[in-house]
């Protein structure tokens, strides 16, 4: 019963198979608005889950644009080429960041994170 708005970044943790593609399971995840923080409001849909997110170190790369699911996925792979073997970050999932409403047009700002390790 309690109107939070909406919150940025936007996450969607993405599992990817063998071939860089991403499998069918993706996880959603909203940032709880600073004044909920301590005592967020129980969810009404059992779907909906709260979770705290523990402090991470991520590697990181940025791109513009309508971001669609093949653009995630070449983003991971440029970051992955980038970051080499030396890197060491989680292989089993990343998390893809959209920072902006539909209803912005130019200036998009999108993210793809690896968690290091």
């Amino acid at each position: 019963g309690v109107g939070m708005g909406m919150t940025a970044p936007v996450s969607i943790t993405a599992f990817p198979a063998e071939d860089g593609s991403l499998q069918q399971t993706v996880k959603v995840s909203l940032r709880i608005p600073s004044q909920f923080q301590a005592n967020p409001p129980c969810p009404s849909d059992e779907s909906i889950k709260i979770e705290e997110r523990q402090g991470m170190t991520v590697y990181s790369t940025q791109f513009g644009g309508y971001a669609k699911e093949v653009d995630y996925v070449n983003y991971a792979a440029k970051l992955k080429s980038a970051l080499g073997s030396e890197a060491a970050y989680r292989k089993d999932f990343y998390f893809c960041n959209g920072y902006d409403p539909p209803m912005k047009p130019y200036g998009r700002r999108n993210e793809v994170w690896f968690v290091k390790e």
